[in-house]
């Protein structure tokens, strides 16, 4: 069977980026111990801070962020492809961008993904999100070649919306990241049911890096790091209880037998407005 190795690390990002950049490396190193071809990181990888005056200092432009610039380093010293699920980076005209990066083996950027849909929710627990507040929005549909195949990329609420799912499964992507950061009372309800709706509507592999537990700026995240075939069914489930390194097999051949026997994206239709 063609498989390919994948390793995603489930983590408890703080308020201080050189502690989330090194735990990143010791997971890079984890993954190449156990045999993975690509290392997928959750959502916010490098600072996850509510308190935005405080994150102020740390957002920085591209070229100057530390996080990404470790992962570069160890992607290139352990050989190793990263899909970095978002950092929080300055943009040239001053907003922020909640920004995916792919990372090749040689530490060099392939791709790059800007979240397009933004968390702006007042949940019935009283937590309220407005992250258009700070963010701008992508607005581009991104994929790349990987040892994967074609990858698609997304970030955590773009889950929520079939539509670039759907363009990411019209151009036949092989898998899709969704790297997370999923509250735990919407983790909860919708995670395992949305991840696998997406898998079986695009024929796609679904690898979900997400971020667990209790943070230093006092937030909690659902964990449940997942990885879904495209028949809709959970192949790892790293489950609620705190931080780790956990591996998946992305079958190639998998993906050929469900196309095969249910042709959803061959029989897809363009619908008229």
């Amino acid at each position: 069977m063609n498989t390919t190795r994948v390793a995603l690390f489930q983590m408890t990002a703080g308020i201080d980026p050189a502690a989330n950049a090194a735990a990143i490396a010791d997971a890079v190193r984890t993954a190449k111990v156990g045999g993975a071809a690509m290392l997928f990181t959750p959502e916010m990888s490098g600072l996850l801070d509510r308190d935005r005056r405080r994150a102020t200092p740390h957002i920085v432009a591209e070229e100057e962020n530390p996080v990404l610039k470790a992962a570069r380093e160890a992607a290139a010293a352990q050989e190793l492809w990263i899909a970095l699920g978002s950092l929080a980076i300055l943009r040239d005209d001053g907003r922020w961008a909640n920004r995916s990066f792919l990372l090749g083996p040689d530490g060099a950027v392939a791709a790059r993904y800007d979240k397009i849909h933004m968390f702006d929710v007042e949940l019935a627990t009283g937590e309220t999100w407005r992250e258009s507040a700070a963010y701008a929005p992508g607005e581009y549909v991104v994929t790349a070649e990987t040892p994967l195949g074609s990858l698609g990329l997304s970030i955590c609420y773009d889950l929520r919306f079939p539509a670039l799912f759907g363009a990411l499964g019209d151009r036949r992507c092989d898998a899709i990241a969704v790297p997370a950061a999923f509250t735990v009372p919407t983790g909860v309800a919708h995670w395992h049911l949305l991840l696998r709706a997406r898998a079986v509507e695009e024929s796609a592999w679904i690898i979900a890096a997400a971020q667990v537990g209790e943070h230093a700026d006092g937030r909690k995240t659902y964990g449940h790091s997942l990885v879904v075939d495209p028949w809709g069914d959970v192949v790892l489930d790293m489950g609620g209880a705190g931080p780790g390194v956990g591996f998946a097999d992305i079958s190639a051949t998998r993906t050929a037998e469900v196309r095969a026997q249910l042709p959803a994206l061959a029989n897809r239709r363009k619908m008229a407005n």
